[in-house]
């Protein structure tokens, strides 16, 4: 009886999940208005339901005890009701919001104190127990503020911090949710559909064709497919799953290892997230922030997302070489027929509709609604052309529903994640936890912008451990983001520097959350998976400094052809060195002193010092160039001996 209620619980989320990405949809469209407070309501109760059903307490600790997974739904139905009714209390007082003027009786303060736990309970039920421990923290800040030193401040009632939390446009329901909830569900159900429609097989046919001819083809053609599928997913570990099946295996058939295979998954996957155009839709959450239009944003991003990817591939190239694996011979290479290019219409058009309407004026979310409709249309189309294929037909309106029901509860565990940042921008605005924060970080740096920078990246990487993108980035940029600011750095690159650390704490150990879910399928140890993934993004964690020092890269801000010209010569030398330093390898192993070598002379000709920068570039091109000729030497050496 049991199994069947849990079986009809699950349904029920499904389908909550399938109401919710029809209604992200609907109001993304040229559809008449959803009022914000139904929207809002809507979009985070939703959140709850479907989390609350497909990950049920007595799933995670019911065990096989009938009786103890028996308490376990009685406690989260318990919740479930009490959550609902939560939600028809914050309809009662919506509209005293506006108003400013709100009187909170004892029993209302209950109830909103329940609905912020209960946001908290289903974060961690989504993403584990960081996000929740620091919430619960925050919360107990407001209260007990008598701390010493530049975090004291004067304590809140309990009053306060609920009204804060819960009662006001700046906690749950505040400015991230209601932008969220307008705008970015609509990529992830974009992203649910195109995989459902069968991009993902033929995107990946097209990147082995490209790069099949490269030594490590295959882990290659992983990068370029899971760069262009992570710039519309809006999860470096829903990327690694959705496309690591697929590319893991194909690693690891071409010789590298298995830890290897994962992490190439893990950095490219985490890399889409600052890919143009889409840049899983933080682009769009970033000019609504800042007030910069988005064309600027996606300029802005290109050539550094452009360098990530080519040190991802120098560092694949260069690992393929240590272990010997030559090209994919051509008999096992595939042939694109004029069949497969008709198919690469499934993700081609979507994503050139994105852009079109995007530089035709229209807003984002219009962008990603007309992707979805492309996407579709476009599906059943190519599916039309070949009567082979037209019994697929028949089964679209399940692909549809299925693809609905993944998009919806992908959509939940974002909504879940972002109302519980808002309690925590809540509280840092009662607080001003965040000048006191910024106050420490100059006092650590001692008046010194790399030493400032550096203690940032140290926080970004911390605070946005265990986090998919969005709330990452929303959570760091309002701690670090006025921090960096005050150090005199254009507000774009400011969000920037904070959207790259936060999206590479993916792949930094201890918690790794893209490598942790590319390990299972590799077959590897996380932690080795991990730290194989730091050495190959290695220049990611380079590229945030290279964007402030050298804001010209970025073509928007303070652009000079001089600077731009010079950096765009030295950089991909600096990222060959690195790459190959940290894989130990180039056209032959390199010994340790060499690889030290590299990295210095890398990094020398970053610093903003014309000597160093000239001095630096002269010894990494001489590195190279003796490294070359030794190895034609030792390799006509051995065509002699043979």
């Amino acid at each position: 009886m049991l199994d069947k209620f849990e079986l009809f619980m699950r349904q029920i989320g499904l389908w909550i999940g399938f109401v919710l990405a029809a209604a992200a949809i609907y109001g993304a469209g040229p559809f008449p208005f959803i009022e914000q407070g139904i929207r809002l309501g809507g979009a985070i109760g939703s959140a709850v339901m479907i989390t609350l059903a497909l990950k049920p307490l007595a799933k995670e600790f019911g065990g096989d005890s009938y009786n103890r997974r028996l308490v376990l739904w009685i406690i989260d139905i318990v919740i479930l009701i009490g959550f609902i009714f939560t939600l028809f209390n914050f309809a009662e007082v919506y509209e005293s919001l506006w108003d400013g003027v709100i009187i909170l009786e004892t029993p209302t303060l209950i109830v909103g104190f329940f609905g912020t736990m209960v946001i908290i309970e289903m974060v961690r039920r989504a993403f584990g127990i960081i996000l929740p421990i620091i919430c619960i923290i925050m919360l107990a800040y407001a209260q007990f503020g008598d701390l010493p030193g530049i975090f004291g401040h004067r304590g809140f009632t309990f009053e306060e911090v609920v009204e804060v939390s819960w009662f006001s446009f700046s906690g749950v329901f505040g400015r991230p949710t209601d932008i969220v909830s307008s705008i970015v569900l609509v990529f992830i159900v974009f992203g649910a559909i195109l995989e459902a429609t069968g991009a993902t097989t033929i995107l990946l046919k097209m990147a082995t064709t490209a790069t099949a001819r490269i030594r490590g083809g295959t882990a290659h053609s992983a990068i370029v497919a899971s760069a262009l599928f992570g710039t519309i997913s809006g999860s470096p570990v829903a990327n690694v799953v959705g496309t690591g099946v697929f590319t893991i295996p194909m690693i690891k058939r071409q010789g590298f290892s298995n830890s290897f295979a994962g992490a190439v998954e893990a950095a490219a996957s985490s890399g889409g997230q600052f890919t143009p155009p889409i840049m899983a839709a933080v682009a769009f959450i970033m000019a609504e922030l800042i007030g910069v239009p988005y064309i600027q944003i996606a300029i802005a991003a290109a050539i550094p997302a452009f360098f990530y990817y080519f040190s991802l591939f120098s560092s694949v190239y260069a690992e393929a070489v240590r272990l010997g694996i030559e090209p994919l011979p051509e008999d096992q290479i595939p042939v694109l027929t004029k069949d497969d290019w008709i198919e690469s219409m499934r993700f081609i058009v979507p994503l050139v509709m994105v852009i079109a309407v995007l530089f035709a004026g229209r807003s984002p979310a219009m962008a990603g609604f007309s992707a979805i409709v492309s996407a579709f249309i476009v599906g059943v189309g190519i599916d039309m052309i070949y009567v082979e294929k037209r019994q697929h037909i028949l089964t679209y309106g399940k692909q549809l529903i299925d693809a609905l029901q993944k998009g919806g509860a992908q959509c939940a565990q974002i909504m879940v994640a972002v109302g519980s940042i808002g309690i925590v921008i809540a509280v840092v605005s009662l607080t001003g936890v965040a000048g006191n924060f910024g106050t420490l970080v100059a006092e650590l740096a001692e008046g010194s912008l790399f030493s400032a920078l550096a203690v940032t990246a140290l926080a970004c990487l911390v605070l946005g451990m265990g986090l998919p993108t969005l709330p990452a980035y929303l959570f760091i940029v309002l701690f670090v983001g006025p921090v960096v600011k005050d150090l005199g750095i254009p507000i774009l690159l400011v969000h920037m520097f904070v959207l790259y650390f936060g999206v590479l704490s993916n792949v930094t150990p201890p918690v790794a959350i893209a490598a942790y879910a590319a390990a299972p399928i590799a077959g590897s140890n996380p932690m080795t998976t991990g730290f194989q993934a730091i050495k190959i993004a290695a220049v990611g964690f380079m590229i945030p400094f290279i964007l402030v020092y050298y804001p010209s890269i970025s073509i928007v801000i303070g652009f000079d052809w001089t600077e731009f010209i010079w950096i765009l010569v030295r950089l991909p030398i600096a990222v060959w060195l690195v790459a190959t330093a940290f894989i130990g390898c180039d056209q032959h192993p390199l010994p340790a002193y060499e690889r030290v070598l590299r990295t210095a002379s890398a990094v020398a000709m970053l610093i903003v010092d014309p000597t160093l920068q000239i001095g630096g570039t002269a010894f990494g091109v001489g590195l190279i160039v003796l490294h070359r000729i030794r190895s034609r030497g030792k390799q006509a050496a051995t065509e002699v001996g043979e």
